[in-house]
């Protein structure tokens, strides 16, 4: 059994296909979507499948232009134990757009403050800021998505109890291995971040990190045993 924790299966080719294959593996799939309203789309179909979910999400990179879409995201919070990919992105590609994603991250954790969820978030070259943000609300149960910060900061992610996720192309860079080296093994999650990473094969990325399918889902099983409480 594979976990896959952060995938995009709504915008696969053929998705009822690639789940039904996931589903045969009895491969765990958390499915992220950009917006509540791709979430909406999608929240019918996954109900026949068993081991995959579907995450109600608000991506950074689409905050701007779907502001009135937050009340639908606050419609739809109490469908699903998953949220993603939800964050912040200030990379060269959606910094001119850094106070809107600001403003709809911060509604989405005042939304989220007090609920149990397990939360998916994005935080390319954001991550100081998304840290101290999460922390305000008091979220708990969250993953770094393919985290690419600064390693200093991970000790002070790892205080909180936060996850990471990785995936097989962070084992094959210099910068991601040494991402990977700093991280707990009881907070490793595995992703693919499909279909836009074509890199992405979750039993070469527990090879190449040296870690056991047994541990992830330990892991992983932690983190559901939280949500139930």
């Amino acid at each position: 059994m594979n976990i896959d924790a952060h995938c995009h299966f709504d915008m696969m080719p053929n998705p009822e296909e690639y789940l039904m294959q996931q589903e045969a593996k009895k491969n765990i799939s958390i499915g992220m979507t950009n917006l509540p309203s791709h979430f909406l789309l999608g929240y019918e179909h996954l109900k026949q499948y068993k081991f995959s979910r579907l995450a109600l999400g608000f991506h950074p990179l689409y905050a701007s232009e779907n502001k009135n879409e937050l009340q639908l995201f606050s419609q739809y919070l109490d469908k699903t134990s998953y949220i993603g990919e939800v964050g912040l992105d200030f990379s060269s590609e959606g910094l001119k757009t850094k106070g809107d994603q600001i403003f709809v991250f911060e509604k989405v954790l005042q939304l989220l403050k007090g609920k149990n969820k397990i939360v998916s978030v994005h935080s390319r070259r954001a991550e100081k800021i998304l840290l101290e943000m999460l922390v305000t609300y008091d979220i708990k149960n969250v993953i770094f998505h393919w985290y690419s910060g600064p390693i200093s900061l991970i000790p002070k992610i790892v205080e909180h109890g936060y996850y990471f996720s990785i995936n097989e192309k962070m084992t094959k860079t210099n910068s991601g291995a040494k991402i990977i080296e700093r991280i707990p093994r009881n907070l490793i999650l595995t992703e693919t971040d499909a279909p836009f990473n074509k890199v992405c094969s979750i039993s070469n990325a527990l090879t190449n990190i040296g870690i056991r399918e047994n541990v992830i889902y330990d892991n992983f099983s932690r983190l559901i045993s939280a949500i139930r409480k």
